[in-house]
C-alpha cells in the first residue's frame, strides 16, 4: 500500500477511492498497512479513505506531543479542502482523533475510536516497550493481540528497530508523556460529535472498562464489541470491523 504515497507539502498520505472521506490515524505501534482491510472495505462503498503519514519522529522533541498531532490533522483536513470529515483512530491515533475534534468540532462530522488511549494513562507506557531484547520485544508485540500470531516477524523488527533507535525512542517517550498530560476525561462530556467506539474483549493495552468510560462520558456514543480481539481490532478482525462500522455509519447517515 505505501507505494501509491501522495507528497504535498509538509503531508503524505495514502488516497483510495472517491467520495465521503474517512480519515485513518495510525497509532504508535503501526504504520499504514495496519488499516488494509479497512483501506479495501470502504472504497467501493462511496467512501474515500485517506491516511496521512503521521510525522511521529520528525518533530522537535518540544513539539513531540498529542496536541501538535491533532493540530497537524486539522492542517491536513484544510489542506484536502474539505468542510467535514469522518476520522477513525487506533490507540494513539484515536487519542489525536478526540482532540482533534475537541478542537475543531465543525471539521469532523463523525469519530470512531478503537483502542484509544486519552483516558487511561498506562495505556502509552504499557503498550510501548522501553527496551529489552528480541524476545522481550516480541512478547510485549504479542500481547497487543489476542492471537500472539496476527505479531508477525515483520511487526516485531519494526517496534525492535524502534526502540533501538534513540531518536525514535526518546519521542515514543515524551508522546506516552504528553498523552499522559492529555487526559481527556473533562473533555469528553461537551463533545457531542456522534461517535462509533470499537473495541476489542480482549484488550490488555487499553482494557475493556476503558471502552466503557469511553461511552459513559461520551454524548453521543455507541460502543461495539469484538470476541476474542486485543488492541488492535482493525488488524485481528478486519471483517468484523468493517460490518460494525458500515452498519453504524449506514444507520446515522454518514
Amino acid at each position: 500500500m505505501t507505494n501509491n504515497l501522495k507528497k504535498e507539502g509538509k503531508f503524505s498520505y495514502l488516497e483510495i477511492g472517491e467520495g465521503t472521506p474517512i480519515i485513518i490515524l495510525h497509532g504508535l505501534m503501526g504504520g499504514l498497512s495496519n488499516f488494509d482491510g479497512v483501506a479495501n472495505f470502504f472504497p467501493p462503498k462511496g467512501y474515500k479513505v485517506l491516511i496521512p503519514e503521521l510525522p511521529i519522529y520528525k518533530m522537535t522533541l518540544l513539539r513531540t506531543n498529542v496536541k501538535t498531532f491533532a493540530k497537524y490533522v486539522g492542517d491536513f483536513i484544510d489542506h484536502l479542502g474539505y468542510g467535514e470529515v469522518i476520522l477513525l483512530g487506533n490507540s494513539l491515533g484515536g487519542h489525536i482523533a478526540l482532540l482533534c475534534t475537541k478542537l475543531y468540532p465543525e471539521k469532523v462530522k463523525a469519530l470512531v475510536i478503537t483502542g484509544s488511549s486519552g483516558l487511561y494513562e498506562s495505556a502509552m507506557g504499557e503498550s510501548y516497550p522501553k527496551r529489552g531484547d528480541y524476545e522481550y520485544i516480541k512478547k510485549k508485540a504479542e500481547n497487543v493481540f489476542y492471537d500472539p500470531a496476527v505479531a508477525t516477524k515483520e511487526i516485531v523488527d519494526d517496534v525492535f528497530e524502534t526502540v533501538n533507535d534513540r531518536n525514535k525512542l526518546i519521542r515514543t517517550l515524551a508522546i506516552a508523556k504528553s498523552a499522559i498530560r492529555h487526559n481527556m476525561a473533562k473533555d469528553l462530556p461537551k463533545m457531542h460529535t456522534p461517535t462509533c467506539i470499537i473495541w476489542g474483549r480482549n484488550d490488555n493495552v487499553t482494557p475493556p472498562e476503558v471502552a466503557i468510560e469511553f461511552d459513559e462520558l461520551l454524548p453521543d456514543s455507541e460502543l461495539f464489541w469484538i470476541d476474542k480481539c486485543g488492541h488492535a481490532a482493525m488488524m485481528e478482525h478486519p471483517d468484523e470491523f468493517n460490518d460494525i462500522l458500515y452498519a453504524w455509519l449506514q444507520k446515522r447517515k454518514f
